[in-house]
């Protein structure tokens, strides 16, 4: 079976440090570089994705915004989130988690921290 990840952030350095460590986890990996992109790119894919690793400030649609229509759309509000941020202060973990995020994980980060997260959401 094929898994999948979505990727949304709006550096491509981090997007391609996640998609290494995601690839040599397995995944295959599709990008966005903000939450709007990602959001088109979810509404119109077939298949549902897996999970989405997404950074919280990202310009035109951040991560928050993101998490948030992803729990109003019928199709997509089962996709497990992961957000992936340098915002390290406890009530921006609550904000996230409150939004709908499944999990959070801090930059900068390994792949064994990304592989023990993925563990928590079932992968």
């Amino acid at each position: 079976m094929n898994r999948t990840a979505m990727i949304v952030d709006d550096s491509r350095a981090m997007r391609l440090v996640m998609g290494r460590f995601l690839k040599a986890l397995g995944y295959s990996v599709t990008e966005a570089g903000d939450g709007r992109e990602a959001l088109t790119k979810l509404q119109g894919c077939a298949e549902p994705f897996d999970f989405a690793l997404v950074d919280w400030n990202m310009p035109e649609m951040d991560g928050i915004s993101l998490v948030r229509a992803l729990r109003q759309d019928p199709r997509l509000h089962d996709l497990r989130v992961m957000m992936v941020t340098s915002e390290a202060e406890g009530d921006r973990v609550s904000t996230a988690l409150e939004a709908g995020a499944d999990e959070y994980l801090m930059k900068p980060f390994t792949m064994e921290s990304l592989a023990d997260k993925l563990a928590v959401l079932g992968f």
